[in-house]
């Protein structure tokens, strides 16, 4: 068995895993005071967006599931926010652009996270907003330490700042110098932000259902939404495309947003349902995958063996394939998702693995008769990697990038959460003033291509890669668990699920085992690189692993042994919680008792 790095968490009162230490004490904090799963959830969020500012952000984006004991049912909470009603491909093509921008104000969608932290808070919290907002002004006014990687990323686009954002110069770069690590770094004009989003909600008063819906006006039809609505008018600003661009988001597009609630898409697979968003984000792939691998005997294939990656690989390329073809937001495109998790079409896809690696391409399949359609992926400017855009946590060379943030929640009630929060980083848009943060750039997700399930729209939502994933055991709710990753979420989901299900392993030996990801399918962000035939592999794996894979035709990027994914999960085991946390990059912990 694996020797993990930490031990296993266990205890009967409440577990909070999360990608940095003081969010997961913030919700240790307000379930000792008497919060539940949801009020510490929401607490753990807010922090995160000060502590992990290169990660997410206020003007970011979160999906969000929560499985309630009341309700006995696991809920969706869409916090991703849609694309402005100016926002056309006709009028993108206009300005010279066949890409979306990777930076700027072009690819800015309304700033989702508020709207669905204040959703989880009024349907299943407990607590008041100043309690749960509280924690986030105290390290926004009186500091935090900073991250390595929050002083390297500010570094990165320290010249951009200065010469092109001086917004962000002004926020980032306190005295004009690269924050040192460690440090305490302030924002007090985000505290002042949320502050004055406390006082709008007490001014309601004391109704704790009235508070939430007045901080919520305040978001999206208040002072928040005219601050945004002016700063992308009045301030074009430098992106990707190396030209100067007006942010086309206003604040009626704010107003006419709302995150959204419904059911999981599911897939039961042995003894387990597995839930996950809708297709309006990637979480379907993972579903797709292990419909796929129903068929093979994992039982008898041994953890972290050749074979055991060769079908997690192959089976992981036909449904992102998919995923490509046929996932958008099925509000405005027909996704035949019933048609991609049937067994008819389960079998005829299983049909074209063999002991070989796959070609080269891309290969959707034809769901209910359906032909696909994949988009043209067009060649991108120098830029990106300057700017350091995109979201993979591993890039192709093997350097680690930032990306997301996850945390997840169990308390003693039975209640559970798992959250992805990104969107918002401070490298990716100009910090608006007045506000003391940015708006998310997930608009680069987009196609500006025609007739794609994936294509801009106005009021749509782009094809997020925010993936959080909750899973039912005999039919009881049982663990919640993701991790940042950009496209490679659901490969290290799928590899934590597996390693526990059929590697018996507790949830901190599935998350410190050797872990991969393939770069087969092209990126969902800016430049929307793809490496075909791919497979990102940290170094513990036996060099007889290794040599076998070659063998069959992978084309192997062997990485640092620590290097591959950045899970948290929690779990209700009988009469025990149980929580693990991700020792990767020396951040990420678990708290409980």
């Amino acid at each position: 068995m694996l020797e993990s790095t930490r031990p296993e968490l266990l205890g009967d009162f409440g577990m909070v895993s999360s990608t940095h230490w003081l969010a997961s004490q913030t919700g240790m904090s307000i379930l000792e005071r008497g919060g539940n799963a949801a009020d510490a959830a929401v607490a753990s969020g807010f922090v995160l967006q000060v502590v992990e500012p290169h990660l997410n952000g206020p003007g970011g984006e979160v999906p969000i599931l929560v499985w309630s004991e009341t309700e006995q049912k696991v809920e969706v909470i869409n916090g991703q926010g849609t694309a402005p009603q100016a926002a056309t491909v006709a009028r993108l093509k206009e300005m010279g652009l066949e890409i979306m921008p990777g930076t700027g104000l072009l690819s800015a969608v309304v700033p989702g996270a508020f709207g669905a932290w204040l959703t989880l808070l009024q349907r299943h919290g407990s607590m008041s907003l100043r309690e749960v907002l509280s924690p986030a002004v105290q390290f926004a006014e009186q500091g935090h330490p900073v991250l390595s990687r929050v002083s390297r990323t500010i570094a990165t686009v320290q010249e951009m700042f200065t010469k092109d954002w001086p917004t962000s110069a002004a926020t980032w770069l306190p005295g004009g110098q690269v924050p040192e690590p460690n440090s305490r770094f302030r924002n007090t004009v985000l505290a002042r932000t949320f502050s004055r989003l406390i006082d709008e909600a007490e001014a309601a008063g004391g109704d704790r259902e009235k508070q939430i819906d007045a901080a919520q006006h305040a978001w999206y039809s208040g002072f928040v939404a005219e601050a945004i609505e002016s700063f992308c008018r009045d301030n074009p600003v430098k992106d990707t495309s190396g030209h100067r661009h007006h942010g086309l988001l206003t604040s009626q597009d704010m107003s006419e947003w709302q995150a959204e609630v419904e059911a999981p898409a599911t897939l039961d697979y042995q003894n387990y349902t597995v839930c996950k968003t809708g297709p309006w984000g990637q979480g379907p792939v993972m579903l797709q995958q292990l419909a796929l691998l129903e068929g093979y005997a994992l039982n008898s294939v041994p953890v972290g063996s050749a074979d055991w990656v060769h079908v997690m690989v192959e089976t992981g390329k036909l449904a992102f394939a998919d995923r490509e073809a046929w996932y958008g937001d099925p509000r405005f495109t027909d996704v035949p998702l019933q048609d991609l998790l049937s067994p008819e079409y389960t079998i005829q896809r299983r049909a074209l693995i063999n002991d070989h690696a796959a070609s080269l391409e891309l290969i959707p399949g034809a769901p209910g008769g359906r032909q696909p359609q994949l988009p043209h992926y067009p060649e991108a400017g120098p830029s990106a990697e300057a700017a350091g855009v995109g979201e993979p946590t591993v890039a192709h060379n093997g350097d680690t990038r930032g990306d997301t943030c996850h945390v997840d929640v169990v308390d003693s009630g039975g209640m559970m959460v798992a959250a992805t929060p990104s969107g918002g980083w401070l490298q990716a848009s100009p910090t608006i003033p007045e506000l003391g943060f940015c708006l998310s750039s997930r608009a680069q997700m987009f196609w500006l291509q025609d007739g794609l399930p994936n294509s801009l729209r106005p009021g749509a939502r782009p094809r997020t890669t925010l993936s959080p994933s909750f899973a039912l055991r005999d039919g009881k709710p049982w663990m919640a668990f993701g991790t940042p990753g950009g496209d490679s979420q659901d490969q290290w989901n799928l590899q934590l699920l597996l390693n526990v299900v059929h590697g018996g392993m507790n949830l901190q030996e599935a998350i410190d085992a050797p872990a991969f990801h393939s770069t087969h399918v092209p990126s969902s962000f800016y430049p929307r690189e793809s490496f075909p035939g791919q497979v990102m592999i940290e170094d513990r794996f036996p060099a007889s692993v290794l040599e076998e894979l070659r063998r069959r035709g992978h084309e192997l990027k062997v990485g640092g042994g620590w290097t591959e994914g950045r899970l948290s999960a929690v779990a209700k085991d009988g009469e025990w919680l149980r929580a693990g946390a991700n020792p990767r990059g020396a951040q990420g912990y678990a708290v409980g008792r």
